[in-house]
């Protein structure tokens, strides 16, 4: 299985690779996976106090914020109460943008880089993304069902079969003429029936959007892991063991799956 590897907000590609490298080189050995990995077109400095948290620069977003500090309405979520529920808590945050025309271009344009990527590398059939790049993977997928089912045709020659998703949020929707909403699963339901695996922590101080994404994933094809951290890529060597183990018996059957995908598509030939 070949995964495109999605960084998270103040990230690139070569520091994803950094962060990703101990479980994907057991995957790797293993022979389970091979990874390349993706950034996003917009290079970003770290928002002030942070200047050495996340890495080498430079540094990059998918979505462009030069329009307003959304590293800002993000640190909303650390404040949530413990009480709330996971769709409530995604509600109360995407209205700070209600009514700023922008987001949908911004939206737009965040997704078509992603697909330019997929047909330049025909070869992917899943993904791994980390925060940022989680939610813009979420979006992918269910972006890329739409598509198919609207034209008949995939993005890749295999669409996307399996997803990883660690520290996620829910995917993003175009709603009238200028709101970008979460798809939340007591307004929409499942949204993402690809296998998916979920990957967070007890201590992130966003939790509740992780939780939020794995409730819109099909629960028959959906495993969820606690590594009992905070908002990272584990890379200590127990977590990543359990990690690979796990991958180890859910890849296979995404494969599986993707045949009897394959297929389907002819049976009615």
């Amino acid at each position: 299985m070949k995964f495109l590897c999605l960084p998270g907000a103040y990230g690139s590609a070569k520091n994803f690779k950094v962060q990703l490298g101990p479980l994907a080189g057991e995957l790797e050995k293993r022979g389970l996976a091979t990874f390349t990995y993706t950034q996003g077109s917009h290079e970003v400095e770290p928002p002030e106090g942070w200047e050495d948290y996340f890495g080498s620069r430079p540094l990059f977003r998918f979505l462009d914020t030069r329009h307003g500090d959304n590293f800002a309405n993000l640190r909303r979520l650390r404040h949530m109460p413990h009480s709330i529920n996971a769709e409530d808590s995604m509600r109360m945050f995407q209205n700070t943008g209600e009514g700023e025309d922008w987001h949908q271009e911004v939206w737009r344009n965040a997704l078509n880089d992603v697909f330019k990527t997929l047909e330049e590398n025909p070869d992917v059939d899943a993904i791994i993304g980390y925060s940022e790049g989680a939610m813009v993977g979420a979006s992918l997928v269910v972006e890329e069902a739409r598509r198919e089912k609207e034209t008949g045709l995939a993005t890749n020659a295999f669409p996307l079969q399996f997803a990883v998703f660690i520290s996620g949020s829910p995917p993003l929707k175009l709603e009238g003429e200028n709101r970008v909403v979460c798809q939340l699963y007591d307004e929409v339901g499942t949204v993402i029936d690809i296998p998916t695996f979920h990957i967070f922590g007890c201590d992130d101080a966003f939790l509740l959007s992780a939780v939020a994404l794995y409730n819109v994933c099909d629960p028959s094809n959906s495993a969820m892991f606690d590594h009992g951290l905070g908002h990272i890529v584990p890379r200590d060597a127990e977590n990543v063991r359990m990690l690979a183990d796990i991958l180890e018996e859910l890849i296979p059957k995404a494969d599986g799956n993707k045949e009897e995908r394959e297929l389907k598509k002819y049976e009615h030939i």
